[in-house]
């Protein structure tokens, strides 16, 4: 051990202010650590840049292992939490014990020794029957554990079921996602949370582990509004682009070349990115389906009628969408909506 300095000596030292807890502390001699990048905003939001990240390893359990909840738990997985997984079809469950997670045979099964819950089912009525009743989450999980409902429902399902949880001492988040399949195998997903800020700081590690732009929106019920937006937006883009491809094709023009310009441009978009080689490809493989982008259409509709907020393009291509899944074409992805414009168009 050195000797310490005298006294005098000590006075002429560069003493750098500490702050943070015992394994976050500056030390003497030793050059500061960078400081994380982030901006200032009413919301939370997680940092981009964190040098000293720490990781708590939690028991995590995933009901719903779908399309994108199965990719969640396998990246929870190599996240190094223990993940327990639920899901209707045995195959699925298989699969996440194959990528080194555990099934269960039931909800009350994967949630009884859980940290966190998430849950990733296709609508309200789906989310009531997991959390409620003698077999949900509610009744079987330990006091305190985190329940992060991923799924994408109505916002005032959503702030009720929060008030049903915290009745039976769970702490409650709705945290739907935004990113589709690929985004949630890649880990990259957006999510917008809602519900207490403690609450979003504790599933900060869980939820680092499936997301990359992630945000404290406000209190329950939040996460679901901003979705419902999100789900808005995403649709009208879908749309538009399906009839811009349209009309490119109408006038042979080298559509790839056409996209590859576009997207450098003003008029570039995630969407455009994501979903328009689909579109030329005419492959209209499942990553969120029209059927799911419908029951989202169906919440923005009746909520903005609820807040008496007009939406004339919303509701112009939420009847686009219903039209393409009374069709017959709800298993498409939501990029099939291209479809219904060709078939508008008169067009194969």
């Amino acid at each position: 051990m050195d000797r310490p300095q005298p006294r005098t000596r000590l006075r002429r030292l560069h003493r750098p202010r500490i702050q943070g807890t015992a394994g976050n502390r500056l030390q003497l001699g030793h050059p500061p650590a960078r400081q994380p990048v982030a901006v200032s905003t009413s919301s939370t939001t997680r940092t981009t840049t964190d040098f000293r990240k720490r990781t708590t390893m939690s028991n995590v359990s995933v009901i719903g292992l779908g399309i994108m909840g199965l990719p969640m738990a396998i990246n929870l997985v190599k996240a190094g939490h223990t993940v327990t997984g639920f899901n209707r079809s045995q195959d699925k469950i298989d699969k996440l014990v194959s990528e080194g997670g555990k099934g269960a045979t039931s909800i009350a099964d994967a949630v009884k020794d859980a940290d966190v819950v998430i849950t990733m089912v296709p609508d309200s009525p789906d989310v009531e029957g997991v959390v409620s009743g003698p077999e949900g989450v509610f009744a079987n999980a330990k006091k305190g554990t985190l329940w992060i409902d991923a799924s994408s429902i109505r916002p005032d399902v959503a702030k009720r079921l929060a008030e049903d949880a915290v009745a039976a001492g769970i702490r409650p988040l709705d945290a739907p996602v935004s990113g589709g399949e690929q985004g949630a195998i890649d880990a990259a997903l957006s999510i917008m949370v809602g519900g207490e800020k403690a609450d979003f700081e504790a599933a900060q590690d869980v939820l680092n582990a499936v997301g990359k732009t992630i945000v404290h929106v406000g209190p329950a019920g939040s996460g679901q509004t901003v979705k419902a937006a999100n789900q808005l937006i995403v649709a009208v883009n879908i749309e538009v682009l399906a009839e811009a491809i349209a009309f490119l094709e109408a006038y042979g023009v080298d559509t790839d070349a056409a996209l590859k310009v576009l997207g450098g441009g003003l008029a570039g978009s995630k969407v455009l990115d994501q979903k328009g080689q689909k579109m030329l490809d005419r492959n209209f493989d499942p990553g969120f389906r029209l059927a799911l982008h419908h029951k989202d259409l169906g919440i923005v509709t009746s909520a903005a009628r609820e807040a008496n907020v007009a939406v004339p393009l919303g509701a112009v291509v939420a009847q686009l969408v219903a039209a393409t899944v009374n069709q017959g074409d709800g298993a498409l992805d939501h990029s099939g909506l291209f479809k219904q414009v060709l078939q508008l168009s008169g067009r194969k």
